[in-house]
């Protein structure tokens, strides 16, 4: 046989396999497009493969099992100072079905992060700062150790691990909400003139008193022994703070002079109110509440004072950045879902009890 028609022949053949292929996939059901088919992330064939295997959720081709989802149930709920028993199965549900909205992020954002590690380094001392904050919530070293188990954190170096990237996608979004949180001059000096009555300093008196309770006399014997006290500080035979160690029941002050401090009026009970704020400065008065009877005196007035916007600057910087912040943070997280929201799949009755 000639070249010409051996080659021919490998034509023919190498054309009837590819024709059979294309059949096979695109004309009829073969077994080369079931195959291709079953192996679809959303296939029945998957899907029933990847519930058997625990997976909640899907994050392109990375799976989040149910597993990892209690962990981190456990592991938000414990930063929190909580417990699963402190938890409805109502408010249960919804934690978790919030911690697995966290997880997809997290899996999103590491993915864009993974790209642009370089671009967001993170330093020892910001891991070991973030660290001691976790640290100081326990009463000792072994009870930490304990809790990071239940959490499946083996060692303090994982902890590491989770904090440093943690704090490298916090950084990520920063970078990509920074021009959304800017804070102008004529947004603080708008928000100063809506809210600078609840920015001014209120009226403050300083007080101190000697106080005899209601409960365990009669009102003669305790009007008897204010009126006494009073008798002898007027003539300068005692100062108010031994008068107060002598007779005042008050444990948090009687030791102290009596001093109860700079006080607003949202401070003290409402039958107290009144009276104080109009005594005069440096006369003691005795005076009866609810509570029992009160010799006091006002010893400091400070008035209320409109704050200046120059001095209110900072402050009310920080607060429009954080409500900024707050709002950017979700509309960035909500814009990365729906742009990938054909990569996401997610399980809902493996989110069940």
């Amino acid at each position: 046989m000639t070249t010409t028609g051996k080659f021919a022949i490998r034509l023919s053949i190498y054309v009837g396999i590819v024709a059979y292929l294309l059949c096979d996939l695109f004309i009829f059901n073969g077994p080369l497009n079931r195959r291709v088919q079953a192996s679809r992330p959303d296939s029945p064939e998957s899907i029933a493969k990847a519930k058997a295997n625990g997976i909640v959720a899907q994050v392109f081709n990375h799976g989040i099992t149910r597993g990892q989802l209690d962990r981190a149930v456990r592991e938000r709920l414990w930063l929190e100072g909580k417990e699963l028993d402190d938890l409805t199965m109502g408010n249960l549900k919804l934690v978790r079905y919030a911690v697995l909205g966290e997880l997809i992020d997290h899996q999103l954002m590491r993915l864009k992060v993974s790209v642009n590690t370089l671009e967001f380094p993170v330093s020892k001392e910001e891991i070991s700062a973030r660290y001691q904050r976790m640290v100081e919530r326990f009463p000792d070293v072994q009870s930490m150790n304990l809790s990071m188990l239940s959490q499946g954190i083996a060692s303090e170096m994982e902890l590491r691990e989770r904090i440093a990237a943690r704090i490298q996608q916090e950084k990520y979004v920063e970078a990509r909400i920074a021009e959304l949180i800017k804070v102008s001059d004529e947004e603080i000096s708008g928000w100063y003139e809506q809210n600078k009555d609840a920015l001014a300093s209120p009226e403050r008196i300083e007080v101190r008193h000697i106080f005899l309770p209601a409960i365990g006399q009669t009102v003669e014997d305790a009007r008897a022994k204010l009126e006494a006290a009073l008798a002898a500080l007027t003539a300068k035979t005692k100062d108010f703070a031994t008068l107060a160690r002598e007779t005042s029941r008050d444990p948090a002050t009687k030791d102290h002079g009596g001093g109860l401090g700079w006080l607003t009026r949202d401070r003290l009970p409402a039958d107290l109110t009144v009276a104080l704020f109009d005594l005069p400065l440096n006369q003691p008065t005795i005076l009866r509440t609810k509570a029992g009877h009160h010799l006091v005196e006002v010893i400091g007035h400070k008035p209320g004072e409109t704050r200046s916007l120059q001095d209110s600057r900072l402050e009310i910087r920080a607060a429009i950045e954080d409500v900024k912040r707050h709002q950017a943070v979700n509309d960035f997280r909500d814009a990365l879902r729906r742009f990938e929201g054909h990569r996401i799949r997610i399980y809902h009755d493996m989110l069940g009890e």
